[in-house]
């Protein structure tokens, strides 16, 4: 993958730091959502700084970086089509997301689903490359960065967390990133400093989340992307999912007639794509569930014209 070396973090770069220490971290298991935070890393740097010196010679070395992986995934549909991409990047989020969820739910609580709660609030900012986040991402990417704070708050004070959804106040984000910026220092000439500072405010969810629709953490699929540390002594039972719930599928479908003549629309065209697109990105993550849902969704949208 990307050999470039970046340069040194400039400060002005430090809230997306976390994202280039992610991409690292992917760049063999899954390179498709390593190119789109670093991509996440570029436009969100050329919005901070993109005239200082310092800024303008990483922001360069990056775009190199990005250039490089183009070049050696340009056949990938994921790379070249954006909506591929969109939906490869928000399986994979979700994907950590119920996996951290699980473990919360089951009461498991270790630095590894700390780091998947983490990990996929961070992804779900790089969503924000293909437009705005949907209200269920954005709620997701609050309760993601909210759990991994409590939980990483009270295992240090020696507190048992309380599983599942719960009302709380916003809690402090700092020793998060810290540990996470600790960890793992990005791919440069130097070290990079070990971030101090928070999120800003109105990124700190402060309010109530009993009332958040969240996916039940049952619902986790098979195969995680978070990997267990040895020393966690969690076993590889605790990360077996249950089994899926299949939804039933609208036999209505099978005898629709279409309402006289439907007359599709080349948006309705590109709905429908997207629907099969997301069902295709669901079952490379075992999720049937997801992926019958689409199906159904754009087997409608092309029957009846409507959704």
């Amino acid at each position: 993958m990307a050999a470039t070396a970046l340069p040194p973090l400039p400060p002005q770069f430090k809230s997306i730091q976390h994202h280039l220490r992610t991409a690292q971290e992917l760049d063999k298991r899954e390179p498709v959502v390593a190119y789109y935070c670093r991509l996440y890393a570029m436009q969100t740097g050329m919005k901070i700084d993109s005239k200082t010196p310092e800024c303008r010679k990483f922001l360069s070395k990056l775009m190199d970086q990005l250039e490089a992986m183009k070049k050696q995934f340009g056949d990938n549909e994921a790379i070249t089509q954006e909506i591929v991409g969109s939906a490869h990047v928000e399986n994979y989020a979700l994907k950590m997301f119920l996996y951290a969820d699980n473990e919360d739910r089951a009461g498991q609580f270790h630095k590894n689903m700390i780091k998947s709660f983490y990990t996929a609030s961070l992804l779900i900012d790089v969503l924000t490359v293909f437009g705005e986040l949907s209200e269920e991402n954005a709620q997701h990417r609050k309760y993601a960065r909210w759990k991994a704070a409590y939980i990483h708050n009270c295992l240090k004070n020696g507190e048992t967390p309380q599983p599942g959804p719960i009302g709380m106040e916003g809690e402090s984000f700092a020793d998060v990133e810290r540990e996470e910026a600790g960890s793992s220092s990005l791919h440069s000439g130097t070290t990079q400093p070990t971030s101090t500072s928070t999120y800003e405010a109105n990124n700190i969810p402060t309010s109530n989340y009993t009332g958040i629709h969240i996916p039940p953490g049952a619902h986790a699929p098979a195969n995680t992307p978070a990997e267990v540390p040895h020393n966690t002594g969690v076993t590889s039972n605790t990360i077996q999912p249950a089994p899926q719930n299949i939804p039933l599928v609208d036999s209505s479908l099978y005898s629709a007639q279409s309402a006289g003549e439907v007359r599709l629309t080349p948006e309705d065209f590109a709905r429908a794509q997207k629907y099969c697109k997301y069902a295709g990105s669901a079952l490379q993550y075992e999720d049937v569930s997801t992926a019958v849902q689409n199906l159904q969704k754009a087997l409608k949208l092309l029957i009846t014209g409507r959704e």
